[in-house]
């Protein structure tokens, strides 16, 4: 590892001294000066975030020309995604080797991880790109501003805003598979209130979820719609209202278990129902002439799910989350500013319920203008659990225009899921009642260079996580257990460059050296992990992407994932001032790949659309 390391960071720094080198260009800007990062709970400028973190905006994923979140977020450095087949196949995104149960994910303020699923993670599967504005992807132990589960990281989804007076979009495409998409938004703004509906329905005849290559015929299909509404009304005293609701309603035919088939799976007649509905509600009310902003938050998401299989009802679930916040943050002086908090959630599934209330402060101070420190406390009380606190402490520092060093640390934990405290099988007589939330400390530093001639950036980070008491099943105790510590460690690194006033480059990469306290490798993560991309944008009219993404080999509990190397082509062309069509091409090369052990993936296949502007 530390030869490695050595020779990662030799060519890294390398590489970010030839950018710097390079000839100025003085009408170029750099996107990131202005960029805020909610997920932080201070709403900092990029510049001023000590913590890892990664913005993905729409008109990012306009150019990837990607229909899923899923993989937008997948081209993030230090991330990781494995799904079980396309088209609606569950889908976990896990950060630094962190589990997917361990990312907590956040849309407009709501917590949308699922109560009933064992872990308690969020399955991507489903969430189209239609509604979003933007995605940050926030690393590391993050329980001091968000609480349980935040404990690997963040992905915090912000819902696209309504515009300016009205206006509206249609968009429809097909391609392989008989997949068809389509959805439709009409938004306004007006004088003391706001408004955006949206509404999207895709449609697949899809692929079989067990590799075809492994024998598997039969068509796994996948169909889904979301409906999205949002709007706001401002409010004597510069008071503002906003209430933000998402629908999903999703059919997905997936295989069956099939004991000593690749990965344990092969043809079957399996069906998943799933309607989930997340809203929020906030009122934000500043004070002290606007010294003192003060929000509050009432947030909801429910999830059902029922299985048939054969066309006869196998099992069902239902579970949901309420949360409840207040933010204050007061700029004291010039360079200090204090946020503070009061949250409280509640789960209930059929399984049982539980509670958890905590209280958080947090501190910036600038004791320089290129300077920004951060520090926070967190007490969290659970229901069934000891009182938790954690900390965090984070640093940017902007010693010259081009250059910036960051750093973070932080606590996070877990605790048990209601499923893990309440399962129990296997000749046990009833569930573990020694379970302890999960814990973990981290740290990062990085340092990220700005070109001379403002077209570029590279940044580098190394990063450090410890995790203890880990939650996994033990079919020895017939239920679950907390197991040794794990640990991850690795480099990410991330950069984008103009080539010319057309053309631009991004890459990213990561290396991740994860193990369980036995030294084993953890399953599903790869050590080396990155992807490329080339943009185009000639003449205004005509845009492109040329994406290239690598995953290494990944240990699987049933064998091995072997590495494969992903190609996808996107382009757009503005036919007039109001119509644009669209076309991608995904797998290029035809590359023949699994992201988990057993599941087949797309060969090369086309999609082309249209979306009409008024």
């Amino acid at each position: 590892m530390n030869s490695i390391k050595g020779r990662l960071l030799t060519f890294c720094f390398a590489s970010a001294a030839s950018i710097c080198l390079a000839e100025p260009r003085a009408d170029s800007e750099t996107a990131d000066e202005t960029l805020v990062v909610y997920s932080v709970r201070l709403e900092q400028p990029m510049a001023e975030v000590g913590s890892s973190v990664t913005v993905i905006t729409s008109e990012d994923m306009d150019a990837m020309g990607v229909d899923f979140a899923l993989d937008a977020i997948a081209t993030a450095p230090g991330v990781t995604v494995n799904q079980s087949g396309s088209f609606g196949g569950l889908a976990s995104v896990r950060i630094r080797g962190a589990s997917s149960a361990q990312t907590l994910v956040v849309v407009d303020g709501a917590v949308v991880n699922d109560p009933t699923s064992p872990g308690g993670g969020f399955d991507f599967a489903r969430f189209d790109t239609q509604s979003i504005e933007r995605i940050e992807i926030l690393k590391g132990p993050q329980s001091t501003l968000w609480g349980s589960d935040a404990i690997g990281g963040v992905v915090n989804i912000i819902t696209r805003r309504p515009a300016e007076a009205l206006k509206g979009n249609l968009f429809l495409e097909g391609g392989s598979f008989g997949s068809m998409r389509g959805g439709a938004a009409i938004t306004g703004a007006y004088d003391g209130y706001d408004f955006r509906l949206g509404v999207s329905h895709h449609d697949s005849d899809g692929i079989s979820r067990a590799d075809e290559e492994n024998g598997n015929k039969e068509e796994d299909g996948f169909e889904s719609t979301i409906v999205s509404a949002s709007g706001s009304v401002r409010l004597p005293g510069k008071a503002h209202l906003q209430a933000r609701v998402v629908w999903t309603e999703a059919e997905s035919e997936f295989d069956s278990f099939v004991f000593g088939a690749q990965g344990n799976v092969g043809d079957g007649n399996e069906l998943t129902e799933m309607e989930e509905l997340t809203g929020t509600v906030t009122l934000r009310v500043p004070l002290l002439d606007g010294k003192l902003d003060n929000l509050l938050l009432a947030g909801y998401s429910d999830i059902e799910r029922t299985n048939y299989t054969d066309g006869r009802f196998g099992f069902s679930s239902e579970g949901d989350r309420v949360v409840y916040r207040y933010r204050g943050t007061l700029a004291v002086s010039h360079g200090h500013r204090l946020a503070f908090g009061l949250e409280r959630e509640e789960i209930e599934t059929r399984g049982g319920e539980t509670s958890l209330d905590g209280r958080f402060a947090l501190y910036e101070w600038q004791p320089l203008e290129s300077l920004t420190l951060t520090a926070g406390l967190r007490r969290d009380d659970h229901e069934h659990y000891d009182r938790e606190t954690t900390g965090r402490f984070a640093a940017a520092y902007n010693p010259h225009e081009r250059v910036m060093l960051h750093a973070s640390w932080g606590e996070g934990f877990k605790a048990p899921t209601v499923f893990q405290t309440t399962f129990f099988c296997c000749g046990a007589a009833a569930p573990n009642p020694n379970l302890k939330p999960e814990t973990s400390k981290a740290w990062d530093a990085g340092i990220t260079v700005r070109t001379v001639d403002a077209r570029g950036e590279l940044d580098l980070t190394y990063f450090d996580q410890d995790t203890v008491d880990m939650i996994d099943f033990s079919f020895t105790l017939g239920g679950y257990e907390n197991i040794a510590e794990v640990r991850s460690e690795g480099v990410e690194l991330h950069g984008r460059y103009g080539l010319t006033d057309w053309l631009d480059a991004s890459l990213s990469y990561t290396y991740v050296d994860a193990e369980d306290g036995h030294g084993d490798r953890l399953i599903r993560m790869p050590r080396h992990s990155g992807n490329l991309r080339l943009s185009l944008n000639p003449d205004g009219r005509l845009s492109g992407a040329l994406l290239v993404r690598y995953n290494d080999e990944e240990r699987d509990p049933n064998g091995t994932v072997d590495a494969w190397t992903r190609m996808d082509l996107s382009a757009r062309y503005a036919l007039t001032s109001s119509v644009e069509l669209f076309a991608r091409i995904e797998n290029l090369l035809d590359e023949e790949y699994q992201q988990v052990l057993g599941y087949g993936t797309p060969g090369l296949s086309g999609y082309f659309g249209a979306r009409l502007n008024f």
